[in-house]
């Protein structure tokens, strides 16, 4: 092994326990979209783990310059996907703290704003301290956003926007009206979005979240001569 010696653990012989990821468990009981009538629930875990799979696809995108013209192609630096899926997975960590404020309620004026980030770093803070010290340097910058970790949250906060318009799309599609608004406020953000990473998934991997499993084995049918034998 390179690098550092390995230090001793210093909790190992007295049994110890630390509450960090049973309250990272707890994303799962933290409703979103709470002040609308869903008609399919979602919870904080689901949406996290969705993020980190478009943020993690949107980091391929880029690293394959698909969503590139040459003259971009040879300016844009490659990122490391892994690390953005991960920086997704934890993105909205603090709301099992918090709650899930509902973004209409967040972004009312810039002091509700600025008091909420107030409580989301004092959240940051308090969830590491349910690590123990040794760890905490290690999660630390993967709950906070630094000038280090800002080309990767470009990409994490564009996954985030895309999930809440696949969330809008699937409620709409479902017959709840009471996305209607949201979808097309979302669908907004989304094409202001400044990534052409963004841009392609919309264009070329959206429309499936809608779409019924016959349709999308039909649509892989397309691809894919022998794809009948995956047929569900």
């Amino acid at each position: 092994m390179s690098g550092n010696p390995v230090e001793p653990c210093p909790f190992k012989k007295n049994g110890t326990q630390y509450g960090f990821f049973a309250m990272i468990d707890r994303m799962r009981w933290i409703r979103r979209w709470s002040l609308m009538r869903n008609a399919n629930d979602e919870n904080l875990a689901e949406h996290s783990l969705l993020v980190a799979i478009i943020g993690h696809a949107l980091g391929i995108i880029r690293n394959l310059g698909w969503a590139l013209n040459e003259t971009e192609l040879k300016k844009q630096k490659q990122v490391n996907p892994e690390a953005i899926a991960v920086r997704a997975m934890f993105h909205d960590a603090t709301e099992i703290i918090t709650g899930d404020l509902p973004t209409p309620v967040k972004y009312h004026d810039p002091g509700l704003r600025d008091a909420y980030r107030r409580v989301e770093k004092a959240a940051e803070k308090r969830l590491l301290s349910f690590l123990p010290e040794g760890m905490q340097a290690v999660y630390e910058p993967l709950l906070t956003q630094s000038e280090e970790s800002r080309e990767l949250d470009r990409f994490v906060k564009a996954a985030d926007v895309l999930t809440a318009y696949i969330k809008c799309a699937q409620e709409v599609e479902a017959g709840n009206g009471e996305f209607r608004q949201a979808l097309a406020q979302t669908r907004a953000r989304v094409e202001a979005i400044e990534l052409p990473e963004c841009s392609f998934f919309l264009n070329h991997f959206c429309d499936g979240f809608t779409a019924s499993l016959d349709e999308l084995n039909n649509q892989v049918g397309k691809h894919d001569g022998d794809s009948e034998a995956f047929n569900c």
